[in-house]
């Protein structure tokens, strides 16, 4: 591993060439490339059991195939992610299958159950929604050469699964149960999905991300380009949204306490007691970060479900060479 000097990387983004291998990296741009390709492959990889366990509730056998064909996507979007990090000396086998449950770096969001086909289509609508906007700007802005050269199919396979969702929200709205079903999930789903894209600008204390090329955007400017197309979407299909733009800054405004405490069993937002810390204090009052730490329902199951299969494998060798 030749990693080079903090001039040296200035220098060569500066200069408008790309960075191509780790030898082209100082510590801190390999640091901070590991961790967002960290969270977007660990986001891709357990996508596809929270997706599989809704896709049991297909209306139809074409509707469940289409959902196989997004699982399989999000699982080559993951592999892609870990096999660029082996590329940079990481232990792609290690990441997969041997860390604990609690620090694969996803959001919060994967780790409440999807439990039927109505909130699998919103999960498409909204989660791969977030997931188009995040890795479009990584697509068009990042100074990682193999990346985007990889990102060219993820894109427009993330741009199909959010219209897969689109598609069925429409059918599924052209009934008042529906319609009813649709809220209930969009009230639970569309909160956490704000959440998805991270801290506030003004409490941003590591931009590295920005500094280094890995994203063209901020986290409120990605917020207000996903509320930008999904807002008006909702609203086009009369699903109520917590969220109106506001005329004269051409703005999003969240109308709720943001964030906000979430009962994960209930599936409900407690809007009525007030907004929430982002970072833990020394109160003890609820924090989204003590949340996001803690992970969810679903986490150590999800995981399980990924990890299994490769244990057995490992097992049976073991066996036959004894």
């Amino acid at each position: 591993m030749a990693l080079i000097t903090e001039e040296e990387v200035v220098g060569r983004l500066g200069a408008g060439r790309m960075v191509e291998s780790i030898d082209h990296m100082s510590e801190k741009y390999l640091k901070g490339i590991q961790r967002i390709l960290t969270v977007s492959a660990d986001t891709e990889l357990v996508s596809a059991p929270a997706y599989n366990f809704a896709a049991k509730d297909a209306p139809t056998v074409n509707a469940y195939i289409s959902a196989m064909g997004i699982i399989q996507d999000e699982l080559g979007h993951a592999h892609i992610a870990y096999r660029l990090m082996e590329d940079l000396g990481f232990d792609k086998e290690q990441l997969i299958f041997e860390r604990d449950p609690n620090s694969f770096k996803y959001p919060y969001a994967f780790d409440v159950p999807l439990e039927t086909w109505v909130e699998l289509a919103v999960a498409n609508a909204l989660y791969d929604r977030a997931g188009f906007v995040l890795l479009s700007d990584v697509f068009q802005h990042t100074t990682f050469a193999p990346w985007k050269r990889a990102l060219v199919k993820v894109d427009k396979e993330e741009n199909f699964h959010l219209r897969h969702g689109e598609t069925w929200m429409k059918k599924i709205n052209q009934s008042a149960e529906g319609h009813d079903k649709l809220q209930r999930a969009v009230d639970w789903m569309l909160p956490l999905t704000l959440e998805w894209f991270g801290l506030p600008d003004s409490m941003k204390t590591q931009k590295v991300q920005l500094e280094y090329g890995f994203k063209g955007q901020s986290n409120d400017q990605l917020r207000q380009t996903w509320m930008s197309t999904a807002i008006p979407f909702l609203e086009s299909l009369n699903i109520g949204v917590p969220v109106h733009r506001d005329e004269r800054t051409q703005a999003y405004v969240i109308d709720y306490p943001f964030p906000s405490e979430f009962d994960p069993e209930e599936k409900r937002w407690l809007f009525d007691e007030g907004p929430i810390e982002w970072l833990d204090d020394d109160s003890g009052r609820p924090s989204v970060m003590k949340r996001w730490r803690g992970r969810g329902p679903m986490n150590d199951e999800f995981v399980e479900i990924l990890q299994r299969g490769h244990r057995q494998v490992v097992d049976l060798l073991v066996r036959e060479k004894q």
